[in-house]
């Protein structure tokens, strides 16, 4: 069963809120996830009015390192999956059975 939100402290619920708002970085070439553009942090710790930014940020930063782990986990399985599938295009498997 998923953990809800509303099960964290405060700080934390923020932090998820604050990295939802966050634009994310993406390599156009090979279409890997490069993280979160930091630079908007602190717009936004202003506009909402954030008592304790650091501490804000921290979360954030902890919760930005397990979302870029998934994401890279199904990178990874999704290349590996058109890598196999790929090498084993074109090949047709002949078998001598003789009963």
């Amino acid at each position: 069963m998923p953990i809800e939100a509303s099960s964290f402290p405060e700080e934390v619920q923020m932090a998820f809120f604050m990295h939802s708002y966050i634009s994310d970085r993406w390599d156009g070439m090979n279409g890997v996830y490069l993280g979160k553009d930091w630079i908007e942090s602190d717009q936004l710790f202003k506009m909402y009015e954030i008592e304790n930014p650091k501490e804000i940020l921290y979360f954030m930063k902890l919760y930005d390192g397990l979302v870029a782990k998934q994401r890279y986990e199904v990178g990874e399985r999704k290349r590996k999956t058109a890598e196999r599938q790929s090498s084993n295009a074109g090949k047709t498997y002949t078998h001598n059975v003789r009963g």
